[in-house]
C-alpha cells in the first residue's frame, strides 16, 4: 500500500536541517533586507532553505528565487468620521513574475508589516507553481483594524490603497484578491477605483468580487473547500472513515467556517473543537455547527456561544481528534506544542500555521501525523481566484458545478504529486510539496534567463 510504502524508512532530520535554524540562510554573506525583518519571512526564508539544499539549487540562483521582484509601501492619510486625519501603512510585494503575472490577496490587520507580506508573498509562489497556475506569488496589506473603522472609513482607505497602487498593478502584471480582514466589498471597491482610473470597467483587475460585478460563483467557498476536500482525500488514504473522524478547527473565518460546515454535512466528520480569535470551545459530543454559523452570522463572532465549553487556544490546539485544522494566523504550531499534537491528520488551512522548528517535530512523527502542507491544503482560494480571472478576461462565466469540479481535479493532481513524490524520495510531505513548486520556479527562470 503506498502509505505503508511510504513510512517504511526513517526519515533522517539532520539531512534535512544540517544547520541550526538561527544560521545563515546561504553559504555566502547574504542575508534578508532589513525593511522584510519579520519572524514570518524568517520562517518562510528556513523553509526554502531546506528544499534549496535538498534540491541541490545553485547558490547564485538561490537568492534570485528568494528576494522579492518588488516591494511597495504606500502612506494612507484618511479623514476620519471625527474630523481627525489618521495615517495608515499600506504594503505590496510581488515576488516573482517567470511564470505570468503576480497573484495574491490584501489583508486589512494591526499586524500587517512589509516582512509579513513578503512571506505570504513568497509562500503564495509556490503554491501557484505547485497548482499549475501561470501566477508569480504577490500579497498586500494595510496595517489597521477594520474593525475599528466605519462603512465610509473602510471605503476610503480601501479607495485610497488601490489608487496608490495602481502605477504597480493591473490585470497583467499584478491581480489582487481578499485576505483577512477583506471580502469582497473591499473587492468592488478596489476594482471601482481602478476602473475609474482608466475609464472603463476593469473587473479582471481583482478576484473575488461580487458576482453581480464579474466574480465567480464558488470563490467565497473555495479556501474551505478545498481544505474539506484534500481533508477527504487524506481520510481515504490513510482508509478512514468520515463519520468515525473527530474534528478540530483553530480558526473560524471563511475558511475553517465553510470546511467545518462541509466536513459536518458531507462527510458527518463530528467537530469537536472550534476557536476564532475571541473564544476556544469543546464539546466531546460534537458541536452544533449550523447553530456556531447562525450566531457568527448574528454576532460577528463566536464570544457567547453557548454550544460548547471554553477552554485555552493551546488546549484546542493540542485536543485529541483525528483531523487537526489551523485556519487562523501563521505560527501557531510551535516547538512548544508540536510534541503534544494528537491529531491523525493535520491540515493547515492558514499561511505558515507551523514553524520550522515545529516542523523538525512533525517530521519525527511522520508515521503518526499525516500532514497536508498549507501550500496545498489552502489553494483553493488562489485555484479559483485564477477561474474568476480567465472568465473576466473572456467574458464567459461557468456554473459553480464547473468551478467546483475544476477546483477539486486540480487539487486532485497536487494531492497525487505531492504523495508520489514524497513515497518515492521517502521525504515529508511539505518538503514534497515545495521542491515542486520550486523547481517549476527555478525552470521558468532559467529558461527565460538574466536580463540584460
Amino acid at each position: 500500500m503506498l502509505i505503508e510504502i511510504f513510512f517504511s524508512a526513517r526519515l533522517k532530520i539532520s539531512a534535512f536541517f544540517p544547520r541550526p535554524l538561527s544560521a545563515s540562510l546561504f553559504k555566502g554573506t547574504l542575508t534578508p533586507m532589513e525593511i522584510y525583518k519579520d519572524p514570518a519571512f524568517d520562517m518562510a526564508c528556513e523553509q526554502f532553505r531546506v528544499v534549496a539544499d535538498y534540491l541541490n539549487i545553485d547558490q547564485n540562483l538561490r537568492q534570485r528565487l528568494l528576494m522579492p521582484k518588488r516591494a511597495v509601501t504606500v502612506t494612507l492619510p484618511v479623514h476620519r468620521d471625527d474630523g481627525s486625519i489618521q495615517v495608515f501603512q499600506g504594503y505590496r510585494v510581488q515576488h516573482h513574475l517567470a511564470l505570468g503575472p503576480t497573484k495574491g490577496g490584501t489583508r486589512f490587520h494591526p499586524n500587517v508589516s512589509m516582512g509579513e507580506v513578503a512571506a505570504l508573498a513568497m509562500w503564495m509562489s509556490w503554491k501557484c507553481a505547485l497548482t499549475g497556475l501561470p501566477y508569480g506569488g504577490a500579497k498586500g496589506g494595510i496595517s489597521l483594524d477594520p474593525a475599528s473603522l466605519s462603512t465610509r472609513e473602510l471605503e476610503v482607505v480601501s479607495r485610497r490603497y488601490m489608487q496608490e497602487m495602481i502605477p504597480f498593478v493591473g490585470a497583467r502584471t499584478d491581480i489582487m484578491g481578499p485576505d483577512m480582514g477583506t471580502g469582497e466589498q473591499v473587492m468592488a471597491w478596489f476594482m471601482d477605483t481602478y476602473s475609474v482610473h482608466m475609464g472603463y470597467a476593469v473587473p479582471e483587475i481583482v478576484t473575488g468580487k461580487p458576482v453581480s460585478i464579474g466574480g465567480t460563483i464558488g470563490r467565497r467557498e473555495a479556501t474551505g473547500r478545498g481544505v474539506a476536500y484534500l481533508v477527504e482525500r487524506a481520510l481515504d488514504t490513510l482508509k478512514m472513515r468520515g463519520n468515525q473522524s473527530t474534528a478540530v478547527i483553530q480558526g473560524f473565518g471563511n475558511v475553517g467556517s465553510v470546511a467545518a460546515d462541509w466536513l459536518a454535512h458531507h462527510d458527518e466528520v463530528k467537530i469537536i473543537g472550534i476557536g476564532d480569535a475571541f473564544v476556544s470551545l469543546h464539546n466531546p459530543n460534537g458541536i452544533d455547527i449550523p447553530a456556531a454559523l447562525e450566531h457568527v452570522r448574528r454576532n460577528g463572532s463566536l464570544a457567547g456561544f453557548s454550544g460548547g465549553d471554553s477552554i485555552s487556544p493551546d488546549d484546542l490546539i493540542t485536543l485529541k481528534c483525528d483531523i487537526l485544522i489551523p485556519a487562523a494566523l501563521e505560527r501557531v504550531i510551535t516547538s512548544a506544542n508540536a510534541s503534544r499534537l494528537q491529531c491523525r491528520i493535520l491540515a493547515e488551512g492558514a499561511n505558515g500555521p507551523t514553524t520550522p522548528a515545529a516542523d523538525q517535530i512533525l517530521f519525527q512523527r511522520w508515521e503518526e501525523i499525516f500532514v497536508i502542507p498549507d501550500i496545498l491544503c489552502n489553494a483553493g482560494g488562489v485555484i479559483v481566484s485564477y477561474f474568476e480571472w480567465v472568465q473576466d478576461l473572456q467574458n464567459f462565466f461557468w456554473s459553480e458545478t464547473e468551478v467546483t469540479d475544476r477546483l477539486f481535479r486540480i487539487l486532485e493532481s497536487a494531492f497525487t504529486a505531492m504523495l508520489k513524490r514524497a513515497r518515492t524520495q521517502k521525504i515529508p510531505h511539505r518538503i514534497a510539496a515545495m521542491s515542486i513548486g520550486v523547481e517549476r520556479v527555478v525552470a521558468a527562470k532559467q529558461s527565460r534567463g538574466l536580463f540584460p
